[in-house]
């Protein structure tokens, strides 16, 4: 047994037994990605952290119809809506606390570089084929952890639609390649923030209907001009460098969204 999975189980057998002190191990249960993040508590309403704030990333495809989950590192009522909403999905123990079980199982959708397992940077940086996250208004840290967001809702996504394979076709632009395919002046996929996406088992409505509850406050697809071919998720409303963009904007019409539909 490898140290880090050895101390993760000792800290899963303390955050299970009521009172245990947990000393100096500094993990938590058993891991699939032991080069990603370790909790080293439960986690509940009223706590407050950088730990919180991992779990509200990992978490955050499952906010509920029209809502978000802020990455603000205080656990309140929709980070625990959001905990449940993943527990359930996932067959577990539905009480908003994240504790072992919680943990093990964002343990193994994890990678080490802490990517949900079925995307990856390389499909959502520079769509234009460059390469890397610079070039937009952000710096290129705060560009790929807006990426990293998007796919771990884009995970819930695909689990959400039966784990089948969801394509992303374009992710982070530069300003140089956003001018190039002809994007928005103020276009989403600037900041990391957007994903454009399609499916071979799924239709596009049915991809547009459940991203409505993946914490999306962007949101357009067939019926909406130049995306009858996919469908374009991001986070305006989490992009504080962008007030302009800080609203909920749906509209796929002839999936029956928008327009007061939704």
């Amino acid at each position: 047994m490898r140290v880090n999975t050895l101390k993760r189980a000792l800290v899963a057998f303390a955050l299970a037994v009521p009172g245990a002190a947990i000393a100096t191990v500094v993990a938590a249960p058993a891991a699939h990605a032991d080069g990603c993040y370790t909790w080293q508590r439960n986690l509940y309403q009223g706590r407050s952290g950088d730990d919180v704030r991992q779990l509200q990333l990992r978490v955050a495809g499952w906010a509920g119809n029209r809502d978000i989950v802020e990455l603000d590192g205080r656990f309140g009522p929709k980070t625990a809506a959001a905990v449940r909403r993943f527990q359930a999905a996932y067959g577990l123990r539905v009480d908003g606390i994240a504790g072992p079980q919680t943990y093990a199982k964002l343990y193994e959708l994890q990678d080490n570089d802490c990517t949900p397992r079925h995307f990856s940077y390389t499909e959502m940086d520079d769509g234009c084929g460059r390469g890397g996250w610079s070039g937009g208004p952000l710096s290129p840290a705060e560009t790929r952890q807006n990426a990293l967001r998007t796919m771990w809702k884009l995970e819930a996504l695909r689990h959400s639609m039966g784990d089948k394979p969801i394509y992303v076709s374009s992710g982070f632009r530069s300003r140089a390649c956003n001018d190039q395919v002809g994007g928005a002046s103020d276009s989403q996929h600037l900041y990391g923030n957007a994903a454009d996406i399609t499916s071979r088992t799924s239709s596009l409505c049915q991809l547009a209907r459940d991203a409505r509850n993946r914490g999306f406050s962007g949101l357009y697809g067939p019926g909406y001009p130049d995306h009858d071919d996919h469908v374009h998720v991001d986070s305006r409303r989490e992009n504080n460098r962008d007030n302009s963009s800080n609203t909920t904007s749906w509209s796929a019409p002839d999936c029956g969204i928008g327009a007061g539909n939704d």
